[in-house]
């Protein structure tokens, strides 16, 4: 199998100058660009749909459950990001432990892993602006703002089906436009965001507190259905699957590496700091949440935080919260994309996708093509894809992606154990194995329907693979041409 070398890879971390990515981001940035996607997704959009359908007041369990597999694989990540810093995450990481093919299938499902990550809050924020444009009296024709696969029945009884949310589109477009300019804007414009989201988070928590009704938590998990991932422990499992990819925040992180002043040191700062803090929000902000309103109201909604304010005397703040939440729901979106071209980045200086993906701008220094392409991409999955389905999709690609590492810190441990680590994953094999199979149980919760949408994504990608990307492979070229 055709492995790139730790020296190599480490080459390539260390080149500088044209055509190579700008080192700008400090530790408080890669903390800030974590939190910046963490915060959101979850929070705002799917939380509600998981304790409606699956856990009930639960989800905190699941949260819970999402963050202690979330802690094994963050600790893989952290050692890789130190000793490989490199742009490309888990895709860089499998190139180097188990090879081309492997890596090339965790690049792609990473593609699959943001674009639909980017989707799922896009569509969220198309709902909350819905909900403050209706605050003033301005109402959107309901066509335009659902996918053509829903229907919504108007006030007269009359059932609408949807033709695309233009509204999801419109704001992947702008963001994609502000992150071409380049990183070091783009960090300080989430850094200022994420302060606001934080703020945000925190409001509700210590306005809703005192207004949380107990009868609300009863029962804390709700009995199954008799249908697994229907309530009870299975439901659990499943709402900690549903909710795993507001994760990956860590994840895009690691994507970051070549941008990284420092990253020996700044790298584990970023993934494990941006996890801590949002695990602890998650519960708290998860715990009010379903206070507040018995999880049955949050059904089919992607803006449960507006369901719950309406429950307190500070309804008269829920224009002002939508407000903030719907300009901190476009750090979610930069940092997904930003994330989703530095793989796309990566995968074509290695000659696995055409050269024009790597091509950098002469200003800018930012993979234009590809933040290009894949904004076109993304805005069209946001505007013809239901939520339901794009948020399920992320998750089974967060989680494959996790697996990988994982497993990539017990070979490199094996391949290369003198090589020097800055920092070091703690009980090896304990915790890289924990997380395999944490996240593979989370895996087997989530639906049939999701595990076939990824098996034709990755068949898509390996069409890919041996029609284009096998023949062109830089390293493969140089391997046969010392033969």
């Amino acid at each position: 199998m055709l492995k790139k070398s730790l020296e190599l890879l480490r080459q390539e971390a260390a080149e500088s100058g044209a055509g190579t990515l700008k080192r700008t981001l400090n530790g408080f940035n890669l903390i800030a660009l974590g939190i910046g996607v963490i915060i959101g997704a979850g929070l705002f959009s799917l939380t509600g749909i998981a304790a409606a359908n699956h856990a009930g007041p639960a989800v905190t369990l699941s949260f819970v459950v999402a963050a202690v597999g979330c802690a094994f694989s963050a600790l893989c990540y952290a050692e890789f990001a130190a000793l490989v810093p490199v742009a490309g995450s888990a895709y860089t990481y499998s190139y180097a432990t188990m090879g081309e093919l492997f890596a090339w299938i965790i690049g792609w499902d990473l593609v699959l892993e943001y674009s639909v990550g980017a989707a799922t809050v896009a569509i969220s924020w198309s709902q909350y602006l819905l909900k403050f444009l209706d605050k003033y009296g301005l109402h959107l024709p309901a066509r335009l703002v659902m996918s053509p696969f829903e229907t919504v029945k108007l006030p007269s009884g009359a059932e609408v089906h949807g033709f695309a949310n233009l509204p999801a589109m419109a704001v992947v477009l702008v963001i994609t436009a502000i992150i071409i300019r380049g990183t070091s804007g783009s960090a300080w414009f989430n850094a200022l965001v994420v302060t606001l989201k934080v703020a945000v988070v925190l409001v509700f928590i210590a306005l809703g507190w005192n207004y949380i009704d107990p009868a609300n938590y009863h029962p804390y998990i709700p009995t199954n259905t008799g249908t697994f991932g229907e309530f009870g422990w299975s439901g659990v499992l499943r709402g900690a699957g549903v909710v795993f990819f507001v994760f990956i925040g860590f994840d895009i992180v690691a994507t970051m590496a070549q941008e990284t002043k420092n990253p020996q040191r700044n790298m584990p700062i970023g993934i494990l700091g941006s996890l801590v803090v949002c695990t602890i929000l998650f519960v708290l902000f998860g715990y009010v949440m379903t206070g507040l309103a018995n999880y049955t109201e949050f059904k089919n909604s992607a803006a449960p935080v507006a369901i719950a304010i309406e429950k307190t005397p500070y309804a008269w703040l829920s224009g002002a919260i939508i407000g903030a939440i719907l300009i901190g729901y476009t750090s979610v979106i930069l940092v997904d994309l930003l994330g989703q071209s530095r793989v796309f980045f990566s995968m074509s200086k290695d000659g696995l996708l055409p050269p024009a993906f790597s091509k950098l701008h002469p200003t800018f220094r930012t993979p234009v093509q590809s933040n290009l392409l894949l904004g076109a991409f993304i805005a069209l999955f946001a505007g013809f894809v239901p939520i339901s389905v794009v948020g399920e999709m992320t998750s089974i690609g967060t989680l494959l992606a996790f697996v990988m590492v994982c497993l990539g810190v017990l070979i490199m441990r094996r391949t290369n154990p003198d090589a020097p680590r800055s920092f070091r994953t703690p009980w090896v094999p304990v915790v890289p194995i924990l997380g395999i199979v944490t996240c593979l149980v989370m895996m087997v919760s989530l639906p049939w329907e999701t595990w076939l949408r990824l098996a034709v994504w990755l068949a898509l990608g390996l069409a890919i693979y041996f029609g284009y990307g096998k023949k062109h492979s830089k390293l493969r070229q140089a391997a046969e041409g010392q033969q």
